[in-house]
């Protein structure tokens, strides 16, 4: 089965606190790695948990607050050392380019590779990413300034072979990658091994939805319809909705109300307020809304 699965690098909200970093996240996706967010002491944890960040091809950043992107340019700069020579793709708001410009500009720095630049827009969902096997979109979140949350979807899966059938009609090797790609073979000996006799149906293409600082929204409730693992950031508990409304976020119950209502499959909470040292209380009052919640944690992966 194709690897699809999330790990945490940083779940706090503003400051590290209590041992929490600021967001940040890794989605594996059959081995190829993205970059979600890069909070402060990003790079650092991503030593932490054995990930090679020269292995990292795409960064998608959601907004210019520090706490979602101030580790970037320590980043960018230490693949520059270890001699990166692979392109780099970057995802974000347009004014990204212009800080780090300006960073590079002042510190008389000239990346050894190709840090390409997608510009993300902050007032429609787009397609800004498009394989075969993942499509990834950007969509407008409701935040204090320009902020967009970002869904990974797999594209079709291959079929699973009927190992015993394969078996039994010795199936040769050469024949089993068509056959799980719904391509009937025909043998020298004219022998005909039929896709739909030796296969399962192909198993449902899964989708992860990562939304990042915003107020509760109906606008954007589209565009993470029917997700399997949707990450909503949950600042607050509901007794400061006030709060929460007024600096753009959310609690955890409304992020558990987000998930009933675009038909999540899970839900993973995060953001959370430096005020909260135990995060328990968050999971619990999440849980009375949409029970298949869990609190993101830091050096744990979560499968899509």
């Amino acid at each position: 089965m194709t690897r699809f699965e999330v790990l945490i690098l940083g779940n706090s909200s503003a400051t590290p606190m209590y041992g929490r970093h600021p967001t940040s996240q890794v989605l594996n996706f059959n081995e190829q790695l993205f970059l979600i967010d890069c909070g402060e002491g990003t790079q650092m944890q991503l030593f932490r948990y054995g990930i090679r960040s020269t292995k990292i091809n795409h960064i998608f950043i959601s907004h210019l607050h520090g706490d979602h992107y101030l580790g970037l340019i320590g980043l960018l700069s230490s693949q520059h050392l270890v001699g990166r020579q692979a392109d780099l793709h970057l995802y974000g708001p347009a004014a990204l380019k212009e800080i780090i410009d300006l960073q590079f500009k002042h510190s008389d720095t000239q990346l050894r590779y190709n840090l390409v630049f997608h510009p993300t827009n902050p007032h429609q969902p787009e397609l800004i990413l498009d394989t075969v096997a993942l499509k990834v979109s950007s969509f407008p979140l409701l935040h204090r300034i320009d902020c967009t949350g970002f869904r990974f979807d797999e594209g079709k899966r291959s079929a699973v072979l009927r190992t015993e059938k394969v078996q039994q009609m010795q199936v040769p090797v050469a024949y089993l990658k068509l056959l799980k790609r719904g391509i009937d073979c025909v043998d020298k000996n004219g022998t005909v091994y039929k896709a739909a006799e030796l296969t399962f149906p192909p198993p449902a293409a899964r989708s992860y939805a990562y939304c990042s600082d915003t107020v509760m929204n109906e606008a954007y409730f589209e565009s993470i319809q029917a997700v399997d693992l949707l990450y909503h950031e949950s600042t607050f508990l509901h007794d400061m909705v006030d709060r929460a409304k007024e600096t753009f976020h959310t609690t955890s119950l409304e992020a558990a109300q987000v998930a009933q209502t675009v038909g999540a499959k899970k839900l993973l909470l995060g953001h959370y307020s430096a005020r909260y040292k135990d995060l328990q209380p968050l999971l619990e009052e999440s849980s009375t809304v949409f029970p298949r919640t869990a609190l993101s944690e830091e050096g744990k992966w979560f499968p899509v």
